[in-house]
This record gives C-alpha cells, sequence and structure tokens, in this order.
C-alpha cells in the first residue's frame, strides 16, 4: 500500500477558540467598565500615583521589605539548622520558636512589640542574675516605629522561612549526606557544597512566595502610624475622602513590586535549569600508556592532576 495515500489531518478543537472568544470577550468587557467609569477616578489616580508623599511611603516599605528579607533568611536558616541538629534540646527551641510565631498574628506581635517600654523601661546588655552590666538603653529609643516593625516583621516571617529551609534541605536525596560525610567533609563544606546547591531548586519558588507575602504584609505596620505606602494613601483619602483612586495607587504600587519578585523568580529558575557544563581535559597517548603501565594509585593520582 503506497504510503502517500495517507494524509495527515489536524485534530480540530472548535471548543476551545469558543472558549477563547468567549474569555477575551469577559476581559474587554471588565476592562472597559474598569477605565471608562468615570467613578473610578483615574484623573485623582494620576495625580497622586507619582506623588511626593506617595514615594516616600514606597521608599519606606521597600526598606522594610528588603531588611526584614534578608534577616528572616539568616535568621530562618539558623532555626532550620537548628531543627535539623542532632540534639533534641536543640529541636524542641527551634520547634518552639516556630510553633509560636506561626500562631501568633502579625498584627498582635507588632502591637506587643510597639507597647514593649511599658513592659521593660529599659533594655541592658548584662550577665543574667548579676550586676554585671555592660550598657544600658532606654526601649523607647531602641524600639522606635521602623525598629519595632523590623522585629516584628523578621521574626514571624523568619519562622515560615526556617520551614521552607528545612523542606528544601530535606528533599536533598540522604545519599549525598551520607557521602559527603564519608569524605570527611566538615559541616561548612558539606553544608555550603552539597547541600544547598542542591535544595536551592525546591527552596526558591517557596521562597520568592514568602518574600512576596512579606511585601504585602508590611501594608499591616500601619498599626503604628508609621508612613509606609499603605498608612500614607489612608491618610491621604481621609483627608480628601478619595477613597477608591487612592486604593487603586496602593494596588497598582503592590503590583509592581510583586511583580519584580514574579520576574526575579523566573530568570533564577532559568538560570538553575541551565546544564552544568564542565571542561574535559584533553588526553594525549602518552596519559593512557601511564594509566596502564601505573599502579592504581599512581593512575589516581594521575587522573587527579588531569
Amino acid at each position: 500500500m503506497n504510503k502517500s495515500q495517507y494524509q495527515i489531518v489536524p485534530h480540530k478543537k472548535p471548543w476551545q477558540w469558543v472558549g477563547i472568544i468567549l474569555s477575551l470577550f469577559v476581559i474587554v468587557t471588565i476592562l472597559h467598565s474598569i477605565f471608562f467609569n468615570e467613578k473610578w477616578g483615574w484623573t485623582v489616580f494620576k495625580h497622586w500615583f507619582f506623588d511626593r508623599a506617595i514615594l516616600d511611603g514606597l521608599f519606606i516599605t521597600l526598606k522594610l521589605t528588603f531588611f526584614a528579607m534578608i534577616l528572616s533568611f539568616i535568621l530562618g536558616g539558623v532555626v532550620a539548622m537548628m531543627r535539623l541538629s542532632s540534639s533534641w534540646f536543640i529541636r524542641s527551641l527551634a520547634w518552639g520558636y516556630i510553633w509560636i510565631f506561626r500562631s501568633l498574628p502579625l498584627l498582635v506581635v507588632l502591637i506587643i512589640l510597639y507597647n514593649f517600654s511599658y513592659l521593660y523601661e529599659n533594655i541592658s546588655l548584662s550577665i543574667p542574675f548579676t550586676h554585671l552590666s555592660y550598657g544600658e538603653y532606654k526601649t523607647v529609643n531602641v524600639l522606635d516605629q521602623f525598629m519595632t516593625a523590623l522585629v516584628g516583621l523578621t521574626i514571624v516571617q523568619s519562622a515560615y522561612t526556617a520551614e521552607v529551609i528545612r523542606g528544601g534541605i530535606q528533599a536533598v536525596d540522604r545519599g549525598q549526606i551520607e557521602a559527603s560525610t564519608a569524605l570527611g567533609l566538615s559541616w561548612w563544606h558539606r553544608t555550603t557544597r552539597i547541600i544547598l546547591p542542591q535544595a536551592i531548586r525546591s527552596i526558591l519558588p517557596a521562597m520568592i512566595n514568602e518574600c512576596i507575602n512579606l511585601s504585602k504584609g508590611t501594608a499591616i505596620v500601619y498599626v503604628l502610624a508609621m508612613p509606609e505606602l499603605f498608612y500614607t494613601v489612608q491618610m491621604i483619602y481621609n483627608r480628601n475622602q478619595e477613597v477608591i483612586p487612592l486604593l487603586m495607587v496602593a494596588a497598582v504600587w503592590y503590583t509592581v513590586i510583586t511583580s519584580f519578585f514574579s520576574i526575579l523568580q523566573y530568570a533564577l529558575e532559568r538560570k538553575l535549569r541551565q546544564p552544568i557544563t564542565a571542561s574535559v581535559p584533553h588526553l594525549t597517548m602518552s596519559h593512557f600508556l601511564s594509566f596502564k603501565k601505573s599502579s592504581p594509585i599512581q593512575s589516581a593520582i594521575l587522573r587527579e592532576k588531569v
């Protein structure tokens, strides 16, 4: 039978095109109702979007996000290592930390820290149960609005970050850890050169997701009367009563911040997906003759030099 008699016919998907057309119709309808409705107040939105007060609040939000993200990653990494410790006492301390700060709402933690000076008027660096003190500071001077927000965000976020890092480390094949231990590698080299490079693939998506939640979570520090983005927007619409346009200003800026993290995640994942190419040394006939004539130990040394 002649194969030319057969013709490949593409599978027709009419309902797929119907779904696409209906989806586009719904999207266009929603966008038209938003951008062509004067009650959304796009003129007010345009006036305030790049206002100096809004940009100052945005800067504080970005600063809070950046420092809280770095500190929570460091503290969360320490707590994750404690959770994986061989000591039951250290594991219990880490578990208790995670349990407490994942149970408490961030709002409650911020209000407690904001009133910390009422509970403890002074903060001192001293040896417990002795009179030896190396410095004493007024609590109200140490925990100002920014430090209170930063500490609250860090200690709560680090509890979630610790579990993300612990899950990524435990996803690494146990044989890799046992092999690195058998080679006599120190804990530091075993963690930084064997475990973390493999765990980062599973840690990265969840970690970026936590960074996005952290950037949006900074809005809750408005309870401290701190002039970050949301509090600034709130103060403005309380004066001019333009609630929806000002909330849209905040919504768009938060979308810009989270979009940056999404692009960063895409770039990092694409970088990690690239195959690792190792340079292969050029071997000559003398190398093969040397392998054949030398003893097993000498051959291993020669391979190492090559």
